[in-house]
C-alpha cells in the first residue's frame, strides 16, 4: 500500500518570508524572461552552403549585369568626349575666323577715317548683338564697296555660327558631366556586388568550401551530360540531312553546290577565325570592363574574337544580341553567340558539341565550358553574327 505523507512545503526565505518552491520557480522564470527581453537580439542563423552558393551566383549575375551597364555608359562617355573635343576645336577655328573678320572691318573703318570719309562707328559695330541690324539701321551697306560688303557678310555669318557652336559645346559638356557621373555610379555598383560575394565566400570554413566545390562539380557534370546530349542530337540530325540530300541527288540526278551551302561555307570560314582567336585567350583572367588583350569580360571576349574574323560587334551583350540572325538552339553552329539570362547579361562563343568559350565571372579565367553550365533555363537565345 502506498504511503500517505502530509506534504511539507520547502522553499527559501526572501525578506524573512518563507516561499514555496513553486513560487521560487516562478520568480526565477520571471527573472530569466526579463533578462532575455533586455538582451540583444540573437544573430541570424548561419546560411546553409546551398544558400551561400545561390547568393554568390546571384551576386555574380548582378555584377555582370552592372558590368554591361558600365560598358554601355563608358562607351557613351567616350563618344560624348569625342563630340565635345570636336565642338571645342570647331569653336576655336570659328573664333579665329571671327577675329580675322573683325580685324578686316576695323581696317575698313580706319581707312575711311584717314580719307575723311564718314566712318562707321566701329566700336558700336563690333559690340553689337547683331551687326547686320546695325548696318541695316545706319544704311551703311549702301556706302560700302563689294569687298567691304563681303567682309561684313563674313563677320555676321561667323558670329552667328560661333555663337551656335559655343552653345552646342556648352550643352555637350553638361551631357558629358552627366554621363561621367553615371559611369562612376555603375562602377561603384559593380564593386559593391563583387565585394558582397567575396565577403560571403571569405566566411566559409575549409569544410564548407569543400562542400561548395562538390556542389559545383555536380552542376558541371550535369551540364556536360546535357552538352553531350545536344551533340548527339545534332550529329543525328546532320546524318539524316546528308542522307536526304544524297537520296535527292540520286532521284533527280542533280549535283553541285547550292547557294545555301556557299553561305554556310562563308560563315564557317569566319567562325573558324573567331574560334581560333578565342582559343588563344583561354586561361586569361576575367576582368569586368576589359576588352583585351590581357583580360576580358564576357562581351569583350566575343567582340574581340569576331573582330579577328573581320566582323565588328557592338560592345555590350544588349547590343550584340541584335546583330545577326537568331537561330534555334537545336541549329546552333560553331561561332554562334549564346546569350544567357532574361536580362541578357552574359554571352559565350559556341565551339561545338554543346561547349562554348567564355569569360565566366570575376575570379575565374577564360575557359571552355558547357553552354548548360547554369542549366538550360538560363539560355536566352542564340545569334549568328555574320
Amino acid at each position: 500500500m502506498a504511503s500517505h505523507r502530509k506534504w511539507s512545503p520547502t522553499g527559501t526565505r526572501i525578506a524573512g518570508i518563507r516561499t514555496p518552491a513553486l513560487a521560487t520557480a516562478a520568480l526565477t522564470s520571471v527573472a530569466l524572461l526579463s533578462q532575455t527581453a533586455n538582451a540583444a537580439p540573437s544573430a541570424d542563423p548561419k546560411p546553409s552552403i546551398e544558400e551561400v552558393e545561390k547568393k554568390v551566383d546571384d551576386l555574380y549575375h548582378q555584377a555582370e549585369a552592372a558590368t554591361e551597364k558600365y560598358n554601355a555608359t563608358r562607351e557613351k562617355t567616350a563618344q560624348q568626349r569625342k563630340r565635345v573635343d570636336s565642338l571645342l576645336d570647331d569653336v576655336a577655328q570659328r573664333t579665329e575666323k571671327l577675329n580675322t573678320a573683325r580685324e578686316e572691318l576695323g581696317s575698313f573703318a580706319a581707312a575711311q577715317y584717314r580719307t575723311g570719309a564718314s566712318a562707321p562707328d566701329t566700336a558700336t559695330l563690333l559690340l553689337a548683338d547683331n551687326p547686320q541690324d546695325y548696318f541695316d539701321q545706319t544704311q551703311l551697306m549702301n556706302r560700302l564697296t563689294t569687298r567691304q560688303k563681303a567682309a561684313v557678310d563674313d563677320y555676321v555669318t561667323e558670329q552667328a555660327a560661333t555663337t551656335k557652336k559655343r552653345a552646342e559645346a556648352s550643352q555637350s559638356l553638361q551631357t558629358l558631366t552627366t554621363t561621367q557621373s553615371a559611369l562612376k555610379t555603375s562602377k561603384a555598383d559593380v564593386q559593391r556586388k563583387l565585394a558582397a560575394a567575396r565577403d560571403l565566400l571569405s566566411k566559409l570554413t575549409a569544410e564548407e568550401k569543400a562542400r561548395l566545390a562538390a556542389i559545383e562539380k555536380k552542376k558541371q557534370e550535369a551540364a556536360d551530360r546535357k552538352a553531350a546530349e545536344l551533340a548527339q542530337q545534332q550529329a543525328a540530325a546532320e546524318k539524316k540531312a546528308q542522307e536526304a540530300a544524297a537520296q535527292q541527288q540520286t532521284t533527280t540526278g542533280t549535283s553541285g553546290t547550292s547557294g545555301s551551302s556557299t553561305t554556310d561555307s562563308s560563315y564557317t570560314a569566319k567562325a573558324d577565325k573567331a574560334l581560333a582567336f578565342a582559343r588563344t585567350q583561354v586561361g586569361k583572367p576575367y576582368v569586368w570592363g576589359a576588352t583585351g588583350p590581357g583580360s576580358y569580360d564576357c562581351s569583350g571576349l566575343t567582340q574581340a574574337a569576331w573582330k579577328a574574323a573581320g566582323v565588328d560587334l557592338p560592345r555590350t551583350t544588349w547590343d550584340q544580341v541584335n546583330v545577326g540572325t537568331t537561330v534555334p538552339l537545336a541549329d546552333i553552329k560553331p561561332g554562334d553567340l549564346v546569350f544567357f539570362y532574361d536580362d541578357i547579361s552574359h554571352v559565350g562563343l559556341y565551339v561545338g558539341n554543346g561547349m562554348m568559350i567564355h569569360a565566366p565571372k570575376p575570379g575565374a579565367y577564360v575557359r571552355e565550358e558547357s553552354i548548360f553550365y547554369g542549366g538550360e533555363s538560363i539560355i536566352h537565345s542564340v545569334v549568328r553574327p555574320a
